[in-house]
């Protein structure tokens, strides 16, 4: 998934620790050539590092200066690229939409543990969703207006990401196990493509406790993404995929590159590439 353990690549390294002064230790340390600064910000925070050579210590560097780094071949191209799937709850949105309905009846904390538990990959999906969505049960719908309204927020980049992908022609698939009523939201807002995620039942104004249909869970992001790709024509090389836990590695898995954003450690231990301190506009960054 990632250039070789030896050889020479390219080397990204972005974050808002990442100043020239350390993207220039780097290079000494990776035997490249003088850091090129990425960005239009006169202060900049994202580095190319043309010539690198894998050595050992490099990642432990990048890791003990809260700086993300990356491996990454020559001529990857975002223009090349037809698809981007991106996870909604804790990914394009800083929340955990499920949790914060939770706050409207004082079980947060309750739902907030079983999504954790499932983001690590701990508990069965689709029953973790069940148990949750049941402990909204009896709330008036009008509190999912209030969490979009007042909690939810988007992440850092979201936009530029987002303004990247249409100026490069990018189709973008926003995949959630999350619920339609912020899926579609977001889908107006951002002029996003498509959308996939769980309908909640609504009876008498009031949440019913209860999801209609199937379940959204890791096989069906994944599907959908597969088949967006197919419609689109796109090889694996030319599809990206972000999330942060365990129901989106099938869908990552998919992905010529992937990328853990934010997200728990069975999700960057397998992704292409890892995100904990840039923003998500450090995905442009990955690619020339």
């Amino acid at each position: 998934m990632s250039p070789a353990a030896t050889g020479v690549s390219i080397l990204v390294v972005q974050g808002p620790e990442a100043t020239a002064q350390r993207a220039t230790v780097l290079a000494e340390m990776s035997g490249a050539a003088a850091p090129e600064p990425l960005g239009e910000a006169r202060d900049p925070r994202a580095w190319r590092l043309r010539g690198a050579t894998r050595r050992d210590g490099v990642a432990a560097w990048c890791d003990a200066h809260r700086l993300d780094h990356a491996w990454v071949p020559e001529g990857r191209h975002f223009d090349s690229l037809k698809l981007l799937a991106i996870d909604m709850d804790s990914t394009l949105i800083t929340i955990e939409c499920i949790d914060e309905i939770g706050g409207f009846n004082d079980k947060k904390d309750e739902i907030a543990a079983i999504t954790a538990q499932a983001m690590r990959g701990e508990i069965d999906y689709p029953a973790s969703l069940r148990k949750r969505v049941g402990l909204l049960a009896g709330l008036g719908e009008d509190v999912l207006q209030d969490v979009y309204d007042e909690k939810l927020r988007l992440s850092p980049g979201a936009e530029q990401l987002v303004a990247h992908c249409k100026r490069h022609g990018v189709k973008l698939l926003l995949v959630s196990g999350g619920f339609t009523f912020f899926t579609e939201r977001l889908k107006q807002r951002l002029g996003l493509d498509e959308t996939i995620a769980n309908v909640l039942e609504i009876d008498d104004g009031k949440l019913s406790g209860r999801v209609l249909g199937t379940i959204v869970d890791a096989d069906a992001k994944a599907a959908k993404f597969k088949q967006m790709a197919q419609r689109l024509g796109a090889t694996r090389e030319q599809i990206v995929a972000i999330g942060d836990g365990a129901n989106d590695l099938k869908m990552m898995a998919a992905a010529g590159t992937s990328i853990a954003y934010r997200a728990t450690p069975i999700v960057r231990a397998k992704a292409t590439h890892v995100l904990n301190h840039a923003g998500l506009d450090g995905v442009i960054n990955l690619f020339d």
